[in-house]
């Protein structure tokens, strides 16, 4: 397999650019931006393309415009793949809650391409078993399912707040045409909806109750973390109702007692 700095040279040698006009191109680069780390001398031009020298994320850019690449093309060449994001993200979980921004720049995304004929919506099933066919999907070609009026949000690590509902690590999509608190018309709690809320503090996924100029922020009562009251909308806004969860469970640990003592502790967001 090529290495980064032999791709490198064969797409100079194709475009019909010497080392001197990688230098002079680059160095146009540099000036506008005011920054010389964007500039590429032909002795640092060399040693990439046969030395096996790593160029910097300046001048990996400079590469890109001059070569006409697109920049995730050529980290990919040096073994950074931002398609490999959403695997890695699951190495850390941050202990608080927050908008989740780390796939917006993908360019694919691999999806289930070919079901088994016999799959049936309708009956549970093993959905890994029924996939024939894994393929990489161009991104463009899902915007026709995207929505303005949503947004994806992370429950902490830390965040026991709609715990056993919503536990710590889950993802939430949120409909932000629905930021109007409702009140009543819910049968159970299942139906009751479940709000994301930006404080000063943070993001907290609880439901929620208007009282006057006040929001009161509830957990579940298996939570426990206490109710929470701020001043509405000066010390919280909604951002949006939770209307779809994406849960991983079998792999979390009790990090508070389960009794009813536990409540008074300070509420994380």
């Amino acid at each position: 397999m090529p290495t980064g700095g032999q791709n490198l040279r064969a797409l100079r040698e194709q475009l019909g650019l010497t080392m001197r006009d990688v230098e002079t191109a680059s160095t146009k680069i540099a000036a506008r931006h005011g920054n010389e780390e964007y500039a590429i001398p032909p002795s640092r031009l060399s040693d990439i393309e046969t030395k096996g020298i790593v160029p910097s994320m300046f001048r990996l850019y400079s590469f890109a415009v001059i070569y006409r690449r697109d920049l995730r093309d050529l980290m990919r060449w040096y073994g950074i793949d931002l398609n490999s994001t959403a695997v890695d993200l699951e190495l850390i979980s941050p202990p608080k809650s927050h908008f989740s921004e780390a796939l917006a720049n993908l360019s694919n995304v691999q999806l289930p391409v070919r079901l088994d004929p016999s799959f049936d919506p309708q009956r549970t099933a093993n959905f890994g078993r029924l996939v024939e066919q894994w393929g990489l999907v161009p991104l463009a070609y899902l915007a026709q399912f995207a929505s303005c009026d949503f947004t994806y949000g992370y429950i902490g690590s830390e965040d026991w707040t709609m715990y056993p509902i919503l536990p710590p690590g889950s993802f939430v999509q949120v409909d932000e045409t629905k930021n109007k608190v409702a009140d009543g018309g819910w049968r159970s709690e299942y139906e009751r909806p479940i709000y994301f809320v930006e404080t000063r503090e943070g993001h907290i996924c609880s439901w929620c109750t208007l009282s006057g100029d006040d929001i009161i922020l509830q957990p579940h009562p298996l939570s426990p973390v206490p109710p929470r009251v701020l001043h509405y909308p000066q010390d919280a806004e909604v951002i949006g109702q939770v209307v779809g969860v994406a849960i991983k469970l079998g792999d979390w640990h009790p990090i508070f007692p389960l009794s009813t003592g536990s409540r008074g502790r300070e509420a994380p967001n």
